[in-house]
């Protein structure tokens, strides 16, 4: 296994499954590094399949709200993100990402440096589709402060409360992560 790819199983092998689709998206992800180095997209949009993504989704926990923004290609709202380079760490990935989608240093410190939440998501924008596997990491936020989307990609953006019944149209397990972000937050919430 190269270092990236084992690098990259490290994080996965991190992340503690939150529900049984994430069991199942641990277990699927963990056989892909296993069987295969070629984890990183090559050429636009699918190759290979699947291929590594982040998402950073700034979270503002004190105002209860996750900011998504209305992507232009997919006109999903989806929080900020994108491929990870070949040989990129994704912490790395998730800190680039945040300054171009953002133009902010992000702050890992509502839950911490490592990814929150693992899902592999079937992506229908080729003949066949492809495979994204995509490592959710949580930065800071501020819902009081504009967004600063990139709106290269973003057709706008805005706060939405930690609510897993009130999202949009977005990625189909955002309601996932937002559980999962609860659950997450629940013992901050306490102290």
């Amino acid at each position: 296994m190269e270092p990236a790819t084992a690098a990259v199983a490290e994080i996965v092998a991190g992340i503690a499954p939150y529900d049984h689709l994430e069991r199942q998206h641990h277990r699927e992800t963990l056989a892909w590094l296993a069987a295969t180095d070629d984890i990183f997209r090559r050429d636009k949009p699918a190759t290979p399949t699947p291929h590594l993504v982040v998402y950073v989704v700034p979270v503002d926990p004190d105002g209860r709200g996750i900011l998504l923004g209305r992507h232009r290609l997919s006109r999903l709202w989806l929080p900020p993100g994108g491929h990870v380079e070949p040989g990129e760490h994704p912490l790395a990935t998730a800190r680039r990402e945040a300054r171009e989608k953002l133009g902010t240093e992000p702050e890992f410190d509502v839950i911490g440096p490592a990814p929150l939440l693992l899902t592999v998501t079937s992506v229908p924008d080729t003949v066949d589709g492809h495979l994204d596997v995509s490592l959710w990491y949580v930065i800071a936020g501020d819902r009081t402060r504009e967004s600063g989307l990139n709106p290269r990609e973003f057709d706008g953006g805005r706060w939405w409360d930690i609510d897993r019944f009130g999202i949009p149209e977005s990625d189909p397990h955002l309601p996932r992560f937002i559980t999962k972000l609860e659950s997450a937050l629940a013992p901050r919430a306490a102290s």
